[in-house]
């Protein structure tokens, strides 16, 4: 079986807004998510270097869209994606008028940005059906592009029980779940990203959806 794996990620920019953000000549995976749900440990974990992604212990105090350009391979072929790692939304401890700005800035960059092709929406497992996660789902169906898609990644899948685990597979049955602290999980994202992005066969997908 062939698993994708990523060979080469380099952090490239930070930028404040689609005006001053990368040019948009490499498709893009975008992920999103509430404070804390742990983006900057899951694109550590994607991308296996422990500090690519720099966290912050104050929730809402990365303000900026982070670029990271990324390379797999994948049966000997290799695949240039680019991870654009988005603010979490949620925060509390930001003024008014940064908060407006950041918003605007935000939502221009994720309804007109043309290099999206996958949104990864993460999720924290322990509050499954957060009315702010929902409210940022139903958003982005509303202007998603047939060229686009959609992704939902539930994090700290590690905290459930098999029971709650079971009832989360009841209730989100297309949803992809992971543990950054057991580091499981990673392989079917890699696989998702690749099949959104590029033309690739089926051949691994049932054993890869089983990989842990």
């Amino acid at each position: 079986m062939s698993i994708p794996r990523i060979v080469e990620a380099n952090f490239i920019k930070s930028a404040q807004s689609i005006s001053d953000s990368l040019p948009e000549d490499m498709s893009e995976v975008v992920f999103l998510g509430r404070s804390n749900v742990g983006k900057s440990s899951t694109l550590n974990g994607l991308t296996r270097r422990k500090n690519l992604a720099k966290s912050s212990a104050t929730p809402g105090k990365t303000q900026l869209i982070n670029f990271f350009e990324t390379r797999y391979l994948y049966k000997e072929q290799s695949y240039p994606v680019r991870f654009v790692d988005l603010p979490g939304f949620g925060y509390a401890k930001v003024s008014k008028s940064l908060k407006e700005v950041w918003q605007k800035n935000l939502v221009e960059f994720i309804e007109h940005r043309v290099s999206i092709r996958l949104f990864i929406h993460l999720r924290d497992a322990r509050h499954p059906h957060a009315k702010i996660d929902n409210d940022v789902e139903a958003y982005i169906s509303e202007f998603i592009r047939p060229d686009q898609k959609y992704l939902t990644v539930f994090t700290k899948i590690d905290k459930l029980n098999q029971k709650e685990r079971n009832k989360l597979k009841r209730d989100f049955p297309d949803a992809m779940t992971l543990s950054n602290l057991k580091k499981n999980g990673y392989d079917r994202v890699h696989y998702e990203i690749l099949k959104s992005i590029f033309v690739i066969d089926n051949e691994d997908k049932n054993e890869i959806k089983g990989a842990k």
